[in-house]
């Protein structure tokens, strides 16, 4: 669904991405993980447009993504980002809707779908009446999945969406989410440090390290083969505080 082909971005003298050659498979979820810096959301932002590369190429769905067509290929993208990115000058139901009333669609349409997706992400009705700083930061992700949603793109990219929650919405809202994307079969293109989050949601993790691929394939292939002691002092890391833990136990 989504190709990046030797695509490189720096901003002064400093690489964000290096040469990277990824593909997002169609009806699949990518899981985009690394440390600060290494690149993750710059690809993201390559992937909707919103950044040009400076070299190489992004092709969504066989179109090649260029200042003549970002605009159009933007709309078959849902896009989600920490915290939501919700206008607080707007309703939950205002901001689901926002893309909707600017393409004309009408109340009747724009009802419907909010009803589905109002059943769909499991939000109180009653919530969309209220302004983003009167939800809560699980009710602001929800309504923000919602207008992800809500002109039914074919892709769904996510800059750690769940990175702001406190843990018991966290493993509230991950379970919700796997539900969903695994229902509407979408491609899924999701950014995250956290390395059990990625085992969670992802079909398919790639490790990025200083812009570049160090590894992708299955939790199970990075565990097992890794390509390079990189790939496993990083897995330690993460599961370092938990073995402290339960040592002390």
């Amino acid at each position: 669904m989504i190709q990046l082909h030797g695509v490189t971005k720096r901003y002064g003298d400093a690489y964000a991405v290096q040469d990277v050659t990824l593909t997002a498979a169609s009806e699949a979820t990518t899981l985009l993980i690394g440390p600060s810096g290494s690149g993750k959301s710059t690809l993201l932002r390559l992937m909707i447009g919103l950044t040009r590369p400076d070299t190489g190429t992004v092709t969504v769905a066989d179109d090649r993504l260029a200042p003549s067509n970002a605009r159009a290929l933007r709309r078959r993208m849902g896009y989600v980002i920490q915290e939501g990115g919700l206008f607080p000058h707007l309703t939950g139901r205002a901001n689901a809707a926002l893309m909707a009333r600017h393409l004309g669609w009408s109340s009747d349409r724009i009802n419907a779908r909010i009803d589905e997706l109002t059943r769909l992400v499991q939000l109180d009705p009653d919530r969309l009446a209220q302004y983003p700083t009167e939800l809560s930061g699980g009710q602001r992700q929800r309504v923000s999945l919602m207008r992800a949603l809500m002109l039914d793109p074919d892709v769904l990219l996510l800059d750690e969406p769940l990175g702001a929650l406190d843990p018991m919405i966290r493993a509230d809202l991950q379970d919700d989410l796997r539900d969903i994307f695994r229902r509407l079969g979408k491609t899924v293109v999701f950014v995250t440090h956290d390395l059990g989050e990625a085992a969670f949601f992802g079909d398919r993790i790639v490790l990025l390290r200083q812009g570049r691929i160090e590894q992708s394939g299955t939790m199970q292939t990075l565990l097992s083969d890794p390509a390079s002691p990189f790939v496993t002092d990083f897995i330690q890391a993460q599961r370092a505080p938990l073995e402290h833990l339960h040592a002390e136990e």
